[in-house]
């Protein structure tokens, strides 16, 4: 189990690079990061975008950056240019370089590159939580609006795969809440009970979920303890299901943009991983995105296998 934003990136040096491609890179922010982990040895870079912006925005870094460039001329282009060369096996894994999202996961969803897959798109977020000395995995903070029961579901599923393929073998999810106990008037409270009972019946599988739980006792033991609340989950959760987007982000931004909590993003639901992060996200961030994508793509294959 990878313990500290230090030991994933060493992880992912001690591999042979895998080739990502980066979609309209010309952006310094974005070849920032990928100059980093292209020096490090953790990936072989192809940038697609405008040639004359990838190369403003590599000489403003100041970068020796040698890279394969593949120049087209719009940001819906590049996206599936991008989604093109995974598909016919010139890259490994994708990146969201300086484009819209939903550019980039229309060319990710086009059936044309054989990428689709019959589950929900989901943007899943390690975060290293400095007071309890461990990676959480937070979801969805920034892709589905108002998830059902259903969606869910999905977004547990996607996010004990990325869980399971870095070394947890069985991810404890907890459902957040306000509160620890089942309420008629929060409707959350009522499908974080379904969600469990899902997953005691298989209907979720590798993985142990237990919900409502608030935050505090989803992952500090002594709170779940303080409470009376016990089982696997309590106070140990490797994954967190937040119960809409505007608490996801909410909590992804006062952790990762206000606390500076270490973190890395990937969107799944696709046969590869997209490394997806914010406009506001640092170039610190983009790397530890680049790092845990290498990891994530090479334990995919692993775990179809």
């Amino acid at each position: 189990m990878i313990s500290s934003i230090t030991e994933l990136v060493n992880q992912a040096k001690e591999s042979p690079p895998l080739k990502l491609a980066v979609a309209a890179a010309g952006d310094p922010a974005v070849l920032d990061s990928v100059s980093r982990a292209w020096q490090e040895g953790i990936i072989e870079p192809i940038l697609v975008g405008e040639r004359e912006k990838i190369e403003q925005a590599r000489n403003s870094i100041e970068s020796s950056l040698k890279a394969r460039i593949i120049e087209v001329k719009s940001n819906k282009e590049a996206a599936s240019r991008t989604m093109e060369l995974i598909s016919q096996g010139e890259a490994d894994f994708p990146m969201k370089g300086l484009l819209s999202s939903g550019e980039i996961l229309q060319a990710l969803l086009n059936k044309e590159y054989g990428l689709r897959q019959k589950r929900l798109l989901s943007l899943v977020t390690m975060i290293y939580l400095e007071k309890v000395k461990r990676f959480v995995f937070l979801s969805d903070a920034g892709l589905n609006i108002a998830p059902d029961l259903g969606d869910k579901a999905g977004i547990i599923k996607n996010a004990v795969i990325i869980a399971r393929s870095i070394g947890i073998e069985k991810p404890r999810v907890a459902i957040l809440a306000a509160v620890e106990t089942v309420n008629e008037k929060m409707p959350v409270t009522q499908e974080a009970a379904q969600l469990s009972k899902m997953a005691e019946r298989g209907q979720i599988k590798n993985c142990l979920v237990d919900g409502p739980l608030a935050l505090d006792n989803a992952i500090i033991p002594e709170a779940a303890e303080h409470k009376g609340i016990t089982g696997d989950v309590a106070g140990r959760a490797d994954i967190l299901l937040v119960p809409d987007i505007e608490a996801g982000n909410i909590l992804y931004k006062a952790w990762i943009l206000y606390a500076g909590f270490p973190s890395a993003s990937l969107v799944y639901g696709a046969r590869v991983p997209l490394v997806m992060t914010s406009r506001a996200d640092s170039p610190e961030t983009k790397y530890n995105s680049i790092a845990l994508g290498k990891l994530v793509t090479r334990g995919l294959n692993e775990l179809l296998d």
